[in-house]
């Protein structure tokens, strides 16, 4: 910014395993999007190095990064960002479209999913058809459409009533005990707690990183 250098991630070093259920914490501006964005191998680090299962993604080519966006990573965010064009059941359809799934299994597949969400009844639903937790709902349901390791979820619960949040909280902690890696930013040390880990950012900078007690 100008002449002012601006380290939106300042020398962070984190491992995150499968199966956990990490809480990503900070005010805004303290980085925590830009983590999400570095996990999710949508932004690079102009230093250091980013592993994906071992793998170093810094030596992958575009085409192998969005396939490994696209199969292995499911996205969820504050703003859902459901197209409004499409029902309910075709916006779940999009990610398996991109992976070139069969029609036939991308459908059940999808509905599948929409039921799996409690949203058996809303497949043929636009967007602007439904409350905002189903809408985020249907956002989980696209997450998941590929059977992703990884779910990374940016205040997921930013745009619901307390309730809804409650509830779509429990839904990413039913994901997660059966076995689906969760990471979740918030701001809300209330949904930080739902988590199994605690990791704290402040400008940039991991200042705390706290396990659950079982």
């Amino acid at each position: 910014m100008g002449d002012n250098l601006v380290r939106a991630l300042d020398g962070v070093t984190l491992s995150i395993e499968k199966g956990e259920f990490v809480a990503v914490m900070g005010p805004s501006g303290s980085g925590k999007s830009t983590l999400l964005h570095m996990i999710a191998c949508i932004d690079t680090p102009t230093d250091g190095a980013l592993s994906f299962d071992g793998q170093d993604v810094g030596k992958l080519k575009d085409g192998a990064l969005t396939r490994l966006r696209l199969k292995r990573v499911g996205l969820v965010f504050q703003q859902f960002y459901l197209i409004p064009t499409l029902k309910a059941l075709e916006n779940v359809e999009l990610p398996m479209r991109e992976a070139k799934v069969a029609r036939a299994d991308r459908h059940a597949r999808a509905r599948q999913l929409l039921g799996q969400m409690g949203l058996e009844k809303r497949t043929e639903h636009y967007p602007s058809q439904l409350s905002g937790g189903e809408q985020q709902r249907v956002a989980i349901a696209r997450a998941l459409a590929n059977r992703p390791e990884v779910i990374l979820a940016d205040e997921p619960t930013g745009e619901l009533d307390s309730k809804t949040a409650d509830e779509i909280l429990a839904l990413f902690e039913d994901l997660n005990a059966n076995g689906l890696t969760i990471v979740l930013v918030t701001h809300d040390a209330r949904v930080a707690a739902r988590g199994s880990r605690l990791v704290e950012l402040l400008d940039g900078k991991v200042v705390k990183d706290t396990q659950k007690a079982k």
